[in-house]
């Protein structure tokens, strides 16, 4: 996709540090370097069939071979979502997650914040086990999950300005409805024309957005609005007016 989100400037209501956002980037750039041993352009593939979603092992259609098992094969419907393929990958949603995430978790608070990421990676990954249910190729990446955070800041945030860099190097600033929408679109026109053996998975992405969407609307904290409306501050009740001979001194 041609347009990279670097800015959105929109600052911090609720909490004063995104540290949240924070221990998610950190916990990625980790599993990347020390679980998955990655490189540039390569990581170990045995932590991807150890860690990764295979729709056919978690379906049990499939027996992963026991110097593979490393966890429940239940576990994998999150795990798969701190693995990535190649340093650009990881880049690619770490900067979405740089981004967007902060804003996000301010509406929500830092627990909910982490549950809500947790729960779109989940969503994510069993719609693309939906999609596939005897596949037998992995899939991995915090795609599913970004996804859910593109959604988020999308009903919270429609009117803020993001800059963004169009074909990697012209710097624009742009409405969130525009990029994130078009992002949002291009997703689903992905899924309508992806062909077999396409190595994005496109269902998780949507996955993701559809949890994230249905998410914000019940997690997000009470008063936060939606669509950028201004909230509603009820006035103080006016005092009861205080008779003196009944004050107790």
């Amino acid at each position: 996709m041609p347009i990279f989100p670097i800015h959105d400037g929109r600052p911090l209501v609720h909490i004063s540090r995104p540290f949240g956002c924070w221990a998610l980037l950190a916990a990625n750039v980790f599993v990347y370097f020390f679980i998955q041993g990655g490189a540039i352009d390569s990581v170990n593939q045995g932590s991807v069939l150890s860690y990764g979603l295979i729709p056919a092992v978690y379906n049990d259609h499939l027996d992963l071979p026991p110097e593979f098992v490393a966890i429940p094969e239940w576990l994998t419907i999150i795990t798969y979502s701190f693995l990535h393929g190649d340093i650009w990958h990881l880049g690619g949603n770490m900067l979405f997650l740089w981004v967007f995430a902060d804003n996000v978790e301010d509406a929500f608070g830092h627990i909910r914040f982490m549950i809500f990421y947790l729960l779109c990676a989940a969503g994510a990954g069993y719609v693309f086990v939906l999609s596939d249910p005897t596949g037998q190729a992995p899939v991995i990446g915090a795609s599913g999950a970004v996804a859910g955070i593109v959604a988020a800041y999308l009903m919270l945030h429609p009117r803020q300005k993001v800059w963004v860099l169009a074909l990697g190097r012209i710097p624009l600033r742009l409405g969130a409805r525009w990029v994130l929408g078009f992002w949002v679109l291009f997703q689903f026109y992905s899924v309508l024309v992806a062909q077999p053996g396409d190595q994005v998975a496109w269902w998780s992405h949507i996955g993701g957005l559809v949890t994230g969407a249905i998410l914000v609307v019940i997690m997000r904290r009470p008063g936060v609005p939606l669509f950028d409306r201004t909230p509603i501050v009820r006035a103080p009740e006016p005092l009861a007016e205080i008779d003196d001979d009944k004050t107790r001194r």
